[in-house]
């Protein structure tokens, strides 16, 4: 009865993660709104009320699409981290990774950077986790690098963390609304040089010279 079992939950697994990559690319060709759920179980191959299975209703299919897509970025991101020792080199890492992964997924940065974009209050809270989870790794690299002296330890991490994530969530913006004319990796050297100069400045704004 098991070994019966195991294949029954990987097809489950499948097809569901198959509606998941074709909302992904359905939400950005059509936009959340104008995107019905039939064009997603058409680009899923699927039935319409098979969606409706796994996810109940088009709010809880963005909100997924959401979390699973942010699981497998912040997997990737965090098998790339575990083979660097120095904090800045990490950052580096986790600048070039975003720029880079979302240059290769441009249905995945219209998404992230359109799409989710709702005031719905289901679904920001629904990408509330996901989120923290990033914003978590930004901190520790933060606090890490403030250890080692290489940021400013009067720094507030959270404010920190807020100016690394908003600057490249910001060039990720332009270069989407910019139709992708530009090559969105090159912006990494330059985001790091920013912040590594901002960061490790030897006086807080607050401070009187």
């Amino acid at each position: 009865m098991m070994n019966s079992k195991i294949p029954v939950e990987s097809r489950k697994r499948e097809k569901y993660m198959a509606i998941i990559d074709a909302a992904l690319e359905a939400f950005a060709e059509y936009g959340y709104h104008n995107c019905q759920v039939a064009k997603i179980a058409r680009q899923a191959g699927i039935a319409d009320g098979t969606i409706y299975l796994y996810f109940a209703n088009k709010e809880d299919l963005l909100v997924s699409v959401f979390r699973e897509k942010m699981i497998e970025f912040i997997s990737q991101l965090k098998v790339l981290l575990e083979d660097y020792d120095d904090v800045m080199e990490k950052l580096s890492v986790l600048v070039h990774f975003h720029f880079n992964h979302l240059e290769k997924n441009p249905s995945l940065a219209n998404f992230l950077q359109i799409q989710l974009r709702q005031s719905d209050n289901y679904i920001r809270s629904g990408i509330a986790d996901p989120l923290k989870q990033y914003y978590q790794i930004i901190e520790e690299l933060v606090d890490e690098a403030k250890r080692q002296g290489y940021f400013n330890a009067a720094i507030n991490t959270k404010v920190a963390r807020e100016v690394i994530f908003g600057s490249m969530d910001e060039i990720v913006s332009c270069w989407v609304f910019n139709n992708r004319k530009y090559s969105l990796s090159k912006n990494a050297a330059d985001v790091l040089t920013i912040l590594r100069n901002g960061l490790t400045a030897e006086k807080s704004l607050n401070d009187k010279a």
